[in-house]
């Protein structure tokens, strides 16, 4: 008997239910490439639980999106803010702090961190989008100027995409970006 492949909205939904590292990389994998040009605009974000010290962290702190204006100009961290969604400069983010520090601490203090971002807020771009190979796949990627960070992406539907962030030496942590 074979199995029929699940839709990968579907598969997804799943996996945001409970997945591993393992399914989401058999999922992004399994979908097409995505151009620079299909993806410009804002995007709403939330994280695929992984089992990665970043699940859950950007949403804490008020995470909203992305947002792709041109392949140059990007902001790669929105967040929400009393006065609609504002970028931050993704330099000043604690990031190694973020995944050592235990999870009760970042909980706790995350209010004020919250209000914090507001203080390293930007205007100029942070990042650029390229087309580039990942795991054998070109396809729509942004790099940021100040970290060695590039977020890969992959088409789920015409308003969903996956992305991955790869940071040397750190596993993959997985992300969902919606119209």
């Amino acid at each position: 008997m074979t199995t029929t492949p699940r839709a990968p909205a579907a598969e997804l939904a799943r996996l945001q239910a409970a997945g591993t590292a393992t399914e989401a990389f058999a999922l992004y994998d399994a979908l097409p490439a995505v151009q620079v040009a299909d993806i410009l605009g804002d995007w709403r974000g939330e994280g695929l639980d992984t089992g990665h010290p970043m699940d859950g962290l950007l949403e804490l702190y008020g995470w909203h999106g992305k947002r792709f204006a041109s392949a140059n100009d990007v902001q790669p961290l929105v967040f929400d803010g009393p006065r609609g969604p504002y970028p931050v400069n993704p330099a000043a983010m604690p990031l190694g702090a973020s995944m050592r520090l235990p999870r009760g601490l970042l909980t706790a203090t995350a209010p004020l961190a919250r209000r914090g971002l507001r203080l390293v807020r930007t205007s100029k771009p942070r990042a650029r989008l390229r087309m580039m190979e990942h795991r054998g796949v070109v396809t729509a990627t942004m790099s940021y100027d100040a970290l060695p960070i590039n977020d890969h992406f992959r088409r789920v539907d015409d308003a969903t995409l996956l992305g991955v962030m790869d940071l040397r030496d750190v596993p993959p942590f997985f992300f969902v970006l919606r119209r």
